[in-house]
């Protein structure tokens, strides 16, 4: 048996957030607590085959709380944090690329494609933004339509305006 995953929950001015790790860092940041985002966890596990308990230990992610509760008070722009981001070599390129979109800005879906030299992949870019497994940590938030609507995002809308607001983009 692997080692087990670990999570916590959070509140934050966007809501509950679920927070998962490996023993390799951050894998998962879900909207909702536990008992709303269990179902969504374990979906996750059996997509990559693995077959691990399932515990809770807050103090192991009291960085990474420290780390967004600076940010949800306008005080942190860049997380530094181990992450254990498992995803398709095109997701972790689009994933990288918005990493790099800096604090208070934004890009267009056709932006982020054209920074990974696949100009005409803007469907796929949506595409890796909605399996980002670490929203805010990794901006998938920053990245808006062409004509600057706020289009599409795993948490709602209204968290994406939030989002953003904070940001002051």
């Amino acid at each position: 048996m692997d080692k087990p995953l670990i999570f916590t929950e959070m509140e934050s001015p966007i809501g509950t957030l679920t927070l998962v790790a490996t023993e390799n860092g951050l894998c998962q940041l879900l909207f909702g607590d536990f008992n709303g985002t269990g179902g969504k966890i374990r979906m996750w596990m059996a997509k990559r085959n693995m077959h691990r308990e399932i515990i809770r230990d807050d103090a192991y992610f009291d960085e990474t709380k420290k780390q967004l509760q600076e940010y949800f008070q306008g005080k942190r722009q860049m997380f530094d944090l181990p992450v254990d981001m498992q995803g398709t070599s095109f997701q972790k390129s689009v994933w990288e690329v918005l990493q790099r979109i800096p604090y208070g800005e934004t890009q267009s879906y056709k932006q982020v494609a054209v920074a990974i030299h696949s100009p005409k992949a803007v469907r796929a870019i949506g595409a890796a933004n909605n399996k980002n497994p670490i929203p805010i940590i990794v901006p998938c938030h920053r990245v808006i339509g062409s004509n600057g609507a706020i289009v599409g995002y795993g948490g709602g809308i209204e968290k994406k305006k939030q989002l953003l607001e904070l940001e002051g983009a």
